[in-house]
């Protein structure tokens, strides 16, 4: 059950604007407010979370923050408030569409596996965000930032490859085999990427073919390697579902911290803030 329920998760995390509606506001700490949020593409409703700093004068940089293959759910949200704490308008994404989420592998596999099957779909669905959220009138549309994690991480690193107008992109124990190589002169974004050492799902060949892949392309990146990390130590709910579904997934708080604490040093020099 273990290998059978492994190689359904590996499988499926390899595979790699229209009308808009805003709900209620939602205080969620210190002058930061969220807002559930809807937009399209290509007809798809689809079900977003931004953050921001209500209290925070002219417009700031953006990020987009992709979900794991759960699904936009309270984590992908929280991640987006913490962004906007520090000072960043932050739309929290929903790859799925209709906000579908997972409560196990086997659906959360079938949802990631049909955004990464037909790609074309994921990169409508990315840019109906992008759209979204530089038409906010607190977003500086010209500073646009992407981070992801697990299968969201794999997204934010194929937006990266092909070219997509980013300046940063962030992937948190995500996938790192390409479903498009990057190209020398086509990546636009800095890169970080956040990896477990001990992530049986990140094998060391696939790590050490991302670094060639990088050098090849002459991307500016920079590749972090945790002691210990196993697949989605950044999030605390991780070990549970570990446990739940004899998968070897593991929060680790030290490598969560530094992996933060790395993605706000990008942001910091990218953006200047």
């Amino acid at each position: 059950m273990r290998m059978k329920t492994r190689a359904l998760f590996f499988r499926f995390s390899a595979i790699l604007v229209g009308a808009i509606s805003i709900g209620a506001v939602a205080p969620v700490g210190a002058e930061v407010v969220g807002k559930e949020v809807t937009y399209t593409a290509d007809g798809t409703t689809l079900k977003g979370y931004l953050a921001y700093n209500n209290a925070k004068p002219g417009a700031r940089p953006g990020v987009l923050v992709i979900h794991e293959w759960w699904g936009h759910n309270a984590y992908a949200r929280k991640r987006a408030e913490m962004l906007a704490e520090l000072g960043y308008v932050a739309l929290a994404v929903d790859m799925f569409g209709d906000g579908k989420t997972a409560d196990h592998p086997k659906d959360a596999g079938a949802f990631a596996g049909a955004v990464m099957g037909d790609i074309e779909v994921g990169e409508a669905r990315f840019k109906a965000a992008v759209d979204f959220l530089k038409s906010q009138s607190q977003t500086d549309g010209e500073r646009i930032a992407a981070i992801g994690y697990c299968f969201g991480g794999a997204i934010a690193l194929h937006m990266a490859r092909i070219g997509m107008p980013l300046d940063a992109v962030a992937s948190f124990h995500g996938n790192l085999s390409p479903k498009t190589e990057a190209q020398e002169g086509k990546v636009k974004a800095r890169i970080l990427v956040c990896n477990g050492a001990d992530d049986s799902f990140i094998p060391k060949e696939q790590i050490e073919a991302f670094h060639r892949e990088m050098a090849d392309a002459n991307v500016d990146y920079q590749f972090e390697n945790y002691p210990g990390a196993k697949h989605g130590f950044t999030n605390p709910d991780a070990t549970a579902l570990g446990k739940k579904f004899d998968l070897e997934l593991a929060y680790q708080e030290k490598a969560d911290r530094k992996s933060w604490e790395a993605l706000k040093k990008l942001l910091r020099e990218v953006f200047g803030q």
